[in-house]
């Protein structure tokens, strides 16, 4: 659906001539890319840690470190002075002390795990939503879970988000329509807010760049 929308906007990109409307088309243009981009790495990833899994355990450990695995998948909740990030590591809590290093700043952390199973581990969250105290911050390693305690420094205070990054792209996500059910509802609202702002030159350029995209479609023609 994504991928359809994209070669319509393409389509009318090539017709319009205003610079609004092209202005418009560009920024629904790059916003699909993005979505495109994001869904093809998730399942990347996906495909990744299944082949990981699926690995059997190394009958003898390695001497030194093979690569290092980027951790992407955690969970995380909150009290009133500490915000709890749960990261799940089969075998971590088997692997010295001093393998498992955090390293706490104001606004971010970082997690390396060492030689685990012959690989490192690596999380690193920067732009947290709120400060933290560095002092105050830790870790517990437990059964194959490493456990990351970020003290609060304005304790009592509710975090929506992890991040600040998190926050601004779910307000970016909240549109004033639904794009649940159908994903060209946003390039149709585009288009529609576009059309009623604009004068006969615009709305004209319009109807024809999309009969002519809605023609080429049918023949057959579109371009990927």
């Amino acid at each position: 659906m994504l991928q359809k929308d994209l070669e319509e906007v393409k389509v009318l990109l090539e017709k319009a001539t205003r610079k609004r409307v092209r202005d418009a088309l560009t920024a629904e243009k790059s916003k699909i890319e993005t979505e495109i981009k994001n869904k093809m790495q998730q399942k990347s990833q996906r495909k990744a840690e299944l082949l990981d899994s699926e690995k059997p355990a190394a009958v003898v450990a390695p001497i030194t470190t093979g690569y290092t695995v980027k951790i992407s998948n955690y969970g995380w909740d909150q009290s009133d002075k500490f915000v709890k990030i749960y990261i799940t590591l089969t075998g971590v809590h088997q692997v010295p002390t001093e393998n498992v290093q955090v390293h706490f700043t104001e606004r971010s952390f970082d997690l390396l795990v060492k030689n685990l199973n012959g690989k490192s581990y690596s999380m690193i969250v920067n732009n947290l939503l709120k400060p933290i105290s560095v002092e105050g911050s830790s870790k517990k390693v437990k059964t194959d879970t490493v456990l990351i305690l970020c003290r609060k420094k304005a304790e009592n205070t509710r975090w929506d988000y992890l991040t600040q990054v998190e926050k601004e792209c779910k307000e970016k996500e909240k549109p004033s329509y639904d794009t649940e059910t159908d994903p060209s509802e946003g390039l149709m609202n585009v288009l529609k807010k576009i059309y009623e702002d604009g004068d006969d030159d615009m709305k004209r350029t319009i109807n024809k760049a999309w009969v002519e995209s809605r023609e080429k479609q049918a023949k057959g023609d579109t371009e990927f």
